[in-house]
């Protein structure tokens, strides 16, 4: 099926051989920009953290504790120093140090707990964030998922996740007391020397116009670095999943260069983000060590001038006030890649929320009881804006009618079965189902109301018995085993380690082509849809089994609106109606014995099968 992005796409992005094509392997060529809105992510962040207002409440009021304990401690121990080790009381300095020591074991515990605190509401909002995602993308279109990476996807849910949560467990916490701390630090220098306090500030701008300006250089890169992870993850998950395809055709060496191209990427990226961002640390410790130096002489002239009212005791609790100052914005400032790899993560997610989900029209309504009959009127349908798949199509189908869709390769077979499903909406005309447009009701009850069995069968990490039961999640097992009966893969399913029960690898990556397929149908016949809708379901079955299931088929379709698509144009001689397509046209209608009396497109397919041996 011709997918959106891809003809768009063609002529520009090359594929593993080097030349041009569509689909997935766009990632390996995506174009990076620095993080476009910084202080929307931020706006978008807080809102998650306000659910925990009450957390929230908790780490200001133990950071708070944390920065008085260290404020008078640091007093006391200028305080010490003029009165008590200037006059050699010994019995005081022993009292004041106990008095210290309980100070410093609260201010232990209440660091303790802002962690703590902090730590879960990272959890909890990185839940959330996790949660709204995957929610997300359960209500996008399918259109989407055809023209993104299922492996970038995937990193956003987990890497770019979890960069959030390290941000809020390690970084919101020392902002947040790095924020209280340096506002008690400023206010109790200048209570203690307003002249020292604005020699101190002289050096402030500089350190803030340095962070500025790496800030601005290291944007892009950090946003690189997220998007190139996506990308290898996409890459990674696209490899494995076609590693089969790939040993067929002997590409390991070509694999491995194109990986070592977008490994070489990410290392390029982050090398130069973190090169960027660790240059601030070693600007600001050259910055606060002028500005220590600076301190301490003017200090010094004042206490020996005796201005001021500087003492020993004094310039020192200055000192480590300025210490105390100085070392939560370093601390911020060298978790600066963490917050900027946590904002291009965050921008990462917020652009997958902010994509438009699929929606029912307003008024919509759920259907119940349908009778199957189904008109399709001059649809027209593109994936890509002015390059049309179908042109003028109408079909028509009566309950209980077998329909077949014929036509070579690209003609549109599969696009109607999209259509007539709502993963893509017409551009034109109308689909009725009982006389109804489908446009007016809700896809989830349209959805629920036919069963597709299509050609490459999906199956989940779980047992046999539930993967049939999908279809049907309220079915007892005497109905799945009815079903898998009916669908002959009772026998299979019998050798199998634990028969129902066992549980399957990947996609059922351990059964063959075949064995999925017939499972796919057994899904199909435990859903009890109105409408049946088969798409190459039979393909992957050898000749004899597949005789063994089209009477299981023919129970299966008995009074449902059936749809089928098929190469092998023997297996829908039966057909009530047989529609050939051709370049998205309806080129022909009618039965078999209709169709070949007329010797037209039909004529010439069904003939070629059979004179030529070629399979369709």
């Amino acid at each position: 099926m011709l997918q959106p992005d891809m003809a768009r796409n063609a002529a520009n992005q090359p594929n593993l051989l080097g030349r041009p094509s569509g689909g997935r392997h766009a990632f390996l060529h995506a174009r990076h920009e620095p993080i476009r809105d910084v202080k929307g992510t931020v706006a978008r962040l807080l809102r998650y953290l306000s659910t925990s207002r009450s957390v929230l409440l908790a780490v200001f009021i133990t950071a708070l504790i944390a920065a008085v304990v260290s404020i008078v401690g640091t007093r006391l121990n200028g305080y010490t120093v003029d009165a008590f080790i200037s006059t050699g009381d010994i019995a005081g300095l022993g009292r004041i140090g106990i008095i210290m020591l309980g100070m410093y074991a609260v201010g232990a515990v209440a660091t303790y707990l802002q962690n703590f605190f902090m730590v879960r509401i990272s959890q909890r909002t990185s839940s959330r964030i996790r949660r709204d995602l995957f929610s997300k993308t359960q209500s996008l279109p399918v259109g989407f998922f055809d023209t993104h990476s299922s492996g970038d996807l995937m990193s956003r849910l987990t890497n770019d996740v979890d960069n959030i949560t390290m941000m809020l467990s390690q970084s919101v916490v020392q902002l947040f007391a790095g924020v209280v701390g340096i506002t008690g630090m400023l206010a109790a220098m200048l209570w203690l020397s307003p002249i020292l306090t604005a020699i101190a500030l002289l050096t402030t701008p500089a350190m803030f116009m340095s962070t500025k300006a790496i800030a601005a250089r290291s944007q892009c890169f950090f946003t690189m670095q997220q998007n190139e992870l996506g990308r290898l993850d996409g890459y990674i998950e696209e490899m494995v999943s076609g590693q089969k395809v790939v040993t067929a055709f002997a590409r390991e060496d070509e694999v491995n260069r194109q990986f070592g191209a977008v490994n070489e990427s990410l290392v390029y990226a982050s090398a130069r983000a973190q090169a960027i961002s660790s240059i601030m640390g070693p600007v600001n410790n050259t910055i606060n060590n002028l500005t220590y130096l600076i301190i301490t002489v003017a200090g010094s002239m004042l206490l020996i001038k005796g201005l001021a009212g500087i003492t020993v005791g004094v310039l020192f609790s200055f000192l480590l006030y300025m210490r105390n100052f100085t070392q939560p914005i370093n601390n911020i400032l060298n978790l600066f890649s963490t917050i900027q790899s946590a904002f291009a993560s965050a921008e990462r997610i917020f652009e997958i929320m902010d994509q438009h989900e699929e929606t029912d029209a307003v008024g919509a309504k759920d259907m119940h009881g349908i009778n199957g009959d189904i008109e399709m009127r001059d649809v027209e349908f593109s994936y890509t804006p002015g390059k049309p798949v179908l042109h003028g199509a109408d079909i028509s189908a009566r309950r209980g009618q077998t329909v077949a869709i014929v036509g070579p390769t690209g003609a549109g077979k599969t696009t109607i079965i999209s259509l007539l499903t709502r993963f893509y909406d017409i551009d034109g005309g109308r689909i009725l189902i009982d006389g109804r447009d489908i446009s007016t009701m809700t896809r989830a009850s349209l959805r629920s109301s036919i069963s597709v069995v299509l050609q490459d069968t999906f199956l989940f990490s779980d047992s046999v018995r539930d993967n049939i039961r999908y279809g049907r999640l309220d079915s007892s097992d005497a109905e799945v085993e009815e079903a898998a009966r009916q669908s002959c893969a009772h026998d299979f399913i019998m050798q199998l380690p634990h028969g129902y029960d066992t549980i399957l690898a990947d996609n059922g990556g351990d059964l063959s082509q075949g064995q999925r397929q017939l499972l796919g149908i057994a899904r199909a016949m435990i859903a009890h849809s109105s409408v049946l809708i088969l798409d190459e379901a039979t393909s992957s079955i050898d000749t004899a089994t597949e005789q063994l299931i089209q009477n299981a088929l023919l129970t299966l379709m008995k009074g449902k609106t059936s749809f089928v698509i098929a190469h092998r144009l023997s297996t829908i001689r039966n057909a009530d109606s047989i529609i050939v397509l051709d370049r998205g046209r309806v080129v022909e209608t009618g039965t078999h014995d209709e169709l070949m009396a007329r010797g037209g497109s039909y004529a010439q397919l069904y003939r070629s099968q059979f004179t030529a041996g070629v399979t369709m």
